[in-house]
């Protein structure tokens, strides 16, 4: 089974929590004793996970930043589901699905994982290929929500998308210049909410493929929203007219 590094107190904890039979060893400044340190280690014995005391420097060396709060988990793959047929044949209701097409930074992949299970989106469908994988920045950002969302990479993200269609899933991609705005969209139905990248937005195919396009409004001078923000108000919009419908 690959190993990953998996820091911060939010992405451990959330790891512990949910499949603690996934964490190897936990690796902890010896110098905490603080409260937050504390209830970690705690959660840990309670999950027989090997707890190894270190100094702040070796932590450093280990994951090669000091954004590590004092606490990095060496652990396993998650036993998620990582199968498109697999995960969509086990949900019940109409599939919510988040679509990235193309993201580079870890940062805002991270944020977008959060958002996604902040909504209760099923699933991130991320391409294999020009986007930044879930690495251990994107892990800690993403504040446990990489431990909790399916994280689904594909070989070929246009056929992806059609195999999604075939399924009756209707495909929503964002774009600037679309002609309508994302309040006069039907999200209540199965639905993927396709995004392009930080810079350059979808690629072409994958644009050509989606079933509609829709704008978010913008009322002030700033011409667009980062990515996360912009899947943030997407799927929450998702999930209100799905609420408003008792689904």
């Amino acid at each position: 089974m690959k190993s990953k590094m998996v820091f911060g107190f939010h992405a451990v904890t959330a790891r512990l929590r949910h499949e603690a039979s996934s964490v190897e060893e936990i690796y902890v400044d010896a110098s905490r004793v603080d409260r937050r340190m504390q209830e970690l280690l705690a959660t840990a014995k309670s999950f027989n996970v090997r707890v190894i005391m270190v100094d702040d420097q070796r932590l450093d060396r280990i994951v090669g930043t000091r954004r590590h709060q004092g606490v990095i988990a060496v652990a396993g793959e998650l036993s998620l589901a990582r199968n498109l047929d697999e995960l969509l044949d086990a949900i019940d209701g109409p599939p919510l699905l988040l679509v990235l097409d193309g993201i580079t930074d870890p940062h805002n992949l991270g944020a977008c994982l959060r958002v996604a299970d902040g909504v209760g989106a099923h699933a991130v469908i991320v391409p294999k290929d020009r986007a930044v994988g879930l690495n251990a920045t994107a892990a800690k950002v993403a504040s446990g929500a990489a431990e909790t969302v399916p994280y689904i990479t594909v070989t070929n993200l246009a056929r992806t998308l059609r195999e999604l269609k075939e399924r009756d899933i209707m495909l929503i991609g964002t774009d600037d210049e679309a002609e309508k705005g994302l309040y006069d969209a039907d999200f209540s139905g199965p639905a993927a909410l396709v995004m392009g990248s930080e810079g350059e937005g979808m690629r072409r195919l994958t644009r050509e493929t989606c079933d509609l396009l829709v704008r978010i409004p913008m009322f002030g001078t700033v011409e667009s929203l980062n990515v996360s923000v912009a899947s943030g108000v997407c799927l929450y919009e998702a999930r209100r007219q799905r609420m408003l419908k008792g689904m």
